[in-house]
């Protein structure tokens, strides 16, 4: 590859952003720099902030699937520059992520972040370790209060990654969200309600 894009604008890509009038924008992006191959300390705290995600991954056959992925903020842990791994929970017992990884190592993450109206997409490779109890552990540390109970241990290796522009995304509020808003305004109430008696204890 030339640029890191070209993970994702192949030659048809290309000839289709050059039909429809975009490819020069695209190029220029290129030339500039385009997108990025590591994990850098903007995408690391975007990543610990986030609750859930997708996981694109196709079988030998190029069938498609894609899973979600949740958990506590945090959950995605940074390893390296190059890596991100969680720990994976026990859920229906299909196994259709695991299966393909075995048969195509090719991976696709994609972040979405409804309050902040922001979307990150993240190429690269992952696999699947069973047998790591120190690792899983690490992945887990700190997640005591989430209910569920960890299987095994995903690992992606990042080749290239970019930001969307906000566009289409709905504004969603998570509840813990909208409790920590509450919170904040609770306390602002109380706070004036006592420099109110403040001044009334003053004035008479």
């Amino acid at each position: 590859m030339t640029y890191a894009s070209d993970i994702a604008f192949t030659e048809s890509v290309k000839a289709i952003q050059s039909r429809k009038g975009s490819r020069q924008l695209y190029a220029q992006i290129e030339q500039k720099g385009g997108w990025q191959t590591e994990i850098t300390p903007e995408l690391a705290d975007y990543v610990s902030a986030q609750r859930s995600f997708l996981l694109g991954t196709a079988n030998a056959f190029g069938q498609p699937y894609i899973q979600h992925r949740g958990g506590p903020p945090g959950f995605v842990k940074v390893l390296d520059r190059k890596t991100l791994a969680f720990a994976d929970y026990k859920g229906n017992r299909q196994f259709i992520t695991q299966g393909n990884l075995i048969e195509n190592p090719k991976a696709f993450i994609f972040f979405i972040d409804y309050l902040n109206q922001t979307r990150v997409k993240v190429w690269g490779t992952a696999k699947v370790i069973e047998a790591d109890p120190e690792l899983l552990a690490v992945l887990v540390g700190g997640d005591d209060d989430y209910r569920a109970m960890p299987e095994q241990v995903l690992v992606f290796t990042v080749e290239a990654w970019d930001r969307n522009c906000p566009k289409h995304i709905p504004q969603r509020i998570d509840r813990e969200d909208v409790d920590a808003l509450l919170q904040q305004r609770d306390q602002r109430i109380e706070d004036l309600e006592e420099q109110l008696r403040t001044l009334r204890k003053n004035l008479f």
